[in-house]
């Protein structure tokens, strides 16, 4: 008898955290975008408005050149870099951590388990009113992949943050003109879906490795909930913070090689587009900083190629966020997704001296 009722309030109880937990992350979601996204933003928008700008370039100030590589030039970049994103990077670390315990992962494969377009779309929806960096979102994107996401989601949701923020596009259309972005919505839808569902295809096989699994299936329904999003939070730091802070302070270093000054001769050249497409792609920025970083670089000459193959591959991803997300994607579904920026960054720029 006591055992059926020691059995029956486990069962109330689990029923509630199944209704509370959701709720739970809902609110932690809603009240940190709110602080560290919509609030902000909503007030940028009208600076960018009025002023027809968002700051300085975070490359080289008000200057054409980026400082020469020096531990001075690393220091600078990575305190301005992180006095920008540290409240995101936070939020994306809980949201990351709380989503691997707060939502059923049954509710996650449900909705962004498959291969298929309707679970790349719910994703790329879903990063809509996230509006992180690539870096920011990337602790999500983890927590969504080892709650039984498909590779093609979790993707959608970790391009489309960056590279469909609408926020982004709205600061464009008053800094850089109306023109760069509808580009950037046709060309972010392109890069989004297409990317996303390729590199599932890529993939043949969906495959964590197998240390992830086995922490996983230990927690999954087990134990203190308080215990299990802790231990959730602290692999989370340890598997992206580091590697995150070292990679950012050397591409800070390392920006006037990455970005340097582009003479009059090859400010529209092929040359330079696919130069620039690449150290984009390769390079890390807050949220919508490219557009101050080419609104400077064209105001000294740049063209609007190479403008065009930053205005994709800057946002949309990184050195340092495809290495925060390699524990849970295949090596060459990461390498194909790079390179795969690099080109539509290539194609983008082609595009641009067309249309732009």
């Amino acid at each position: 008898m006591s055992q059926n009722l020691a059995t029956s309030k486990q069962t109330s109880k689990n029923k509630a955290l199944y209704v509370i937990l959701p709720v739970v992350f809902l609110l932690v979601a809603v009240i940190g975008l709110y602080i560290v996204k919509w609030n902000p933003y909503y007030s940028k928008a009208f600076k960018a408005a009025s002023a027809h700008s968002i700051g300085d370039s975070i490359l080289s100030g008000k200057k054409q050149a980026a400082p020469v590589p020096s531990w001075a030039a690393a220091w600078g970049y990575t305190v301005t870099y992180f006095n920008a994103v540290w409240k995101a990077v936070v939020l994306g670390l809980l949201l990351g951590s709380l989503i691997q315990v707060a939502i059923p992962r049954k509710w996650i494969k449900k909705a962004l388990g498959g291969d298929g377009f309707g679970s790349t779309a719910v994703a790329a929806g879903a990063s809509l009113p996230g509006m992180m960096c690539s870096c920011c979102a990337s602790p999500v994107a983890v927590g969504l992949r080892k709650s039984s996401a498909s590779i093609s989601a979790a993707l959608a949701f970790l391009l489309g943050n960056p590279t469909l923020n609408p926020a982004t596009i709205i600061f464009m259309g008053f800094v850089l003109g109306w023109k760069f972005s509808i580009f950037r919505i046709v060309m972010g839808l392109i890069l989004v879906f297409g990317i996303s569902t390729l590199a599932s295809k890529y993939a043949k096989e969906d495959i964590i490795k197998e240390d992830v699994i086995s922490s996983l299936d230990e927690s999954d329904e087990e134990g203190n909930i308080f215990v299990r999003w802790i231990k959730a939070l602290i692999q989370l730091v340890i598997d992206t913070i580091p590697a995150y802070i070292i990679v950012v302070t050397l591409l800070g270093a390392a920006r006037a090689w990455l970005f340097p000054v582009i003479g009059t001769t090859w400010s529209n050249s092929i040359l330079t587009i696919v130069l620039l497409a690449i150290t984009g792609t390769l390079f890390v920025i807050p949220t919508a900083a490219e557009i101050p970083i080419i609104q400077t670089l064209m105001h000294f000459g740049l063209g609007v190629g190479p403008a065009g193959a930053l205005l994709m591959t800057l946002p949309s991803t990184s050195l340092p966020s495809l290495l925060l997300v390699k524990r849970v994607f295949p090596k060459k579904v990461l390498a194909f997704v790079g390179c795969s920026v690099v080109v539509l960054g290539i194609v983008s720029g082609l595009l641009a001296m067309i249309v732009l």
